[in-house]
């Protein structure tokens, strides 16, 4: 028998491993170890090697913050050459932030850093989670993708792509603007194109910095006098949620001196589209010429959890506000397509 690849799964908190208390469902130290001792698979030769890590304390994922992120990156980092992979279970609600966090903290990946969680908690008779974990294990285990993702329902999904599209479906993930690294039905068939090149060049770890990052979305009758208070050289970054491609109301009369003098005072606006699918491509209508001129940036089809994570890497990593612009609008990690 060939020699069993090791997996390391790294349990942060979240529904897949939550226990039913007299207040709902909530994270509870040792009882997800305690649940993986009755799935008799785990055990199988055909599924990895796997040694659990579970974080302290254990969060939902609504709790997650930029210390979170670079705990768990720790975590894999200082395991690195132990492991021919590793699993993160997390909650769904802020799994695509969390993937898209991890994507530029680590580094120089080679190895498949696999999130999933699942739905419905594992100690449920009808949970979803043992699946997307068994399955993300298995992911891991091949090595086939050497860069963050996230596993869901049949879906292998460059984790900086991913975003969360459904609160109760069990099929909760997509990443509409990226095909998928793979889909999983009776085989997994993985998607080579989509696929980074795994680096050879040695991991780094890349720490964020707890820098203050807005978004603010855009919606019909907006007043934007209201946000000019929080738009200022406090607020390193912000996101701007538009419509379509990249357009605001009423020509940003009120919108485009906030921009500017945010832009004067070292704030950066990376300017994402609200619609799901599809690229903001500043310029291409007189309504979003005017934020281009104010010096906002275009975030490309970058989704929002991704276009944040950047921002926080960006202005982490010591570089000048010129640059930072500059490198938001090229592609660092796959997040986004260059036109």
């Amino acid at each position: 028998m060939k020699n069993r690849k090791k997996v390391l799964i790294i349990y942060t908190g979240g529904t897949i491993g939550m226990k039913k208390t007299d207040k709902g469902y909530a994270p509870v130290s040792g009882f997800f170890k305690e649940a993986l001792s009755r799935i008799d698979d785990l055990a199988r030769d055909d599924v990895p090697l796997w040694e659990l890590y579970e974080m302290s304390p254990l969060l939902d994922s609504s709790d997650m913050t930029v210390s979170e992120w670079n705990s768990i990156a720790e975590v894999i980092y200082n395991s690195y050459s132990d492991y021919d992979g590793f699993v993160v279970l997390h909650g769904t609600d802020t799994m695509a932030y969390t993937a898209s966090a991890l994507s530029f903290i680590l580094d120089g990946l080679d190895k498949p850093v696999v999130l999933t969680g699942s739905q419905i908690p594992l100690s449920e008779v009808r949970s979803d989670g043992r699946d997307n974990l068994i399955t993300s294990l298995i992911i891991a285990g091949d090595g086939v993708v050497g860069e963050v993702c996230l596993y869901f329902s049949g879906k292998l999904l460059r984790g900086n792509r991913a975003t969360k599209m459904s609160a109760d479906d069990l099929v909760a993930f997509d990443s509409p603007n990226y095909p998928h690294l793979a889909d999983v039905g009776i085989t997994i068939k993985y998607n080579y194109s989509a696929i980074a090149e795994g680096s050879d060049g040695g991991i780094s770890l890349k720490p964020l910095s707890n820098v203050p990052i807005g978004v603010l979305k855009v919606f019909p009758g907006i007043q934007f006098s209201l946000f000019e208070s929080i738009m200022t050289d406090k607020l390193s970054g912000i996101v701007l949620e538009t419509f379509g491609a990249g357009n605001i109301p009423g020509g940003g009369g009120e919108l485009i001196p906030i921009i500017k003098r945010a832009f004067s005072c070292g704030s950066v606006v990376a300017v994402c589209s609200q619609c799901p699918s599809g690229t903001v491509s500043l310029g291409a209508y007189e309504t979003s010429s005017a934020l281009k001129g104010a010096g906002a940036v275009s975030g490309a089809d970058m989704t929002t959890e991704a276009a944040v994570a950047k921002l926080y890497y960006l202005f982490s990593i010591g570089i000048d506000k010129s640059e930072i612009k500059e490198r938001m609008e090229q592609n660092l990690r796959g997040e986004l397509t260059l036109i």
